[in-house]
């Protein structure tokens, strides 16, 4: 008896997994739906990641990118696809692994201190299924202009 209902436990936690994988594999492509379609009506090209964002460096910046474990100090504006704000910060630091979204921390190593980049997150890289609790719904697509002011 107790063969059998490890079996089915096995069997429904396996079920519940790949639900989860299908339902991230289906929010993806319904986000890279809509920056396709973003970048098609604004007229604008950038580069996608294998990890699923977009970005372009506008300018590179001199000297040596910043690391994982490096604090940052930049300045950003958030927008939805729709142009609408949701953030902005005129100068705030952070360390890269440990206080940001997943896309800036793929993102801003692309560029060295002095540059801008833009990136576009789908929501998985950036606040997810959750939103951000305040303006930000869940699954929402974000676009960022960041400028690295330095890192330390």
């Amino acid at each position: 008896m107790k063969k059998y209902f490890l079996l089915f436990s096995v069997f429904i936690i396996g079920l519940s997994a790949c639900n989860k994988v299908n339902l991230t594999t289906q929010q993806a492509q319904i986000d890279d739906e809509k920056i396709q379609a973003y970048m098609l009506a604004n007229h604008i090209v950038l580069t996608k990641d294998p990890s699923g964002y977009y970005y372009k460096v506008i300018t590179p910046g001199t000297g040596a990118a910043p690391t994982l474990t490096n604090t940052v100090k930049v300045t950003y504006t958030g927008t939805f696809l729709d142009g609408q704000g949701f953030d902005s910060e005129a100068s705030v630091s952070f360390v890269l692994n440990a206080n940001a979204q997943l896309g800036f921390q793929y993102g801003i190593p692309r560029i060295s201190p002095g540059g801008r980049i833009m990136l576009i997150l789908p929501s998985a890289l950036a606040y997810g299924t959750a939103g951000n609790g305040g303006n930000v719904p869940a699954n929402a697509v974000l676009i960022y202009t960041i400028d690295l002011q330095g890192f330390f």
